[in-house]
């Protein structure tokens, strides 16, 4: 018997910030910026092998979030990053504001 997925019940997109609110009643809010330096896509995965870390600009923000089936969200940043899916469980594993 496998546990259900955690899949927040809402999800607010500001342009700073990510507000997801779990079942378990937890709330988490995410820093654009945090969420951009956190991306595992393909390219940022690589970069950060080699060395390179993802520095977003401070500035950057979010501009919007497409659902991927029942486990992630695809985000899109102001810089034209859209490339990062981001599984629930990363999400709420994120350090978040404070």
């Amino acid at each position: 018997m496998s546990a259900e997925p955690l899949v927040p019940g809402a999800i607010e997109l500001r342009p700073e910030r990510l507000r997801l609110q779990w079942p378990d009643g937890a709330v988490h809010e995410l820093d654009a910026a945090a969420l951009r330096a956190a991306c595992c896509c393909a390219g940022c995965r690589v970069a950060t092998r080699s060395g390179d870390l993802v520095e977003p600009d401070a500035g950057v923000r979010l501009t919007d979030a497409v659902p991927v089936g029942l486990y992630a969200l695809q985000l899109r940043f102001s810089d034209g990053h859209e490339r990062g899916i981001y599984p629930w469980a990363l999400l709420r594993a994120l350090p978040q504001l404070t």
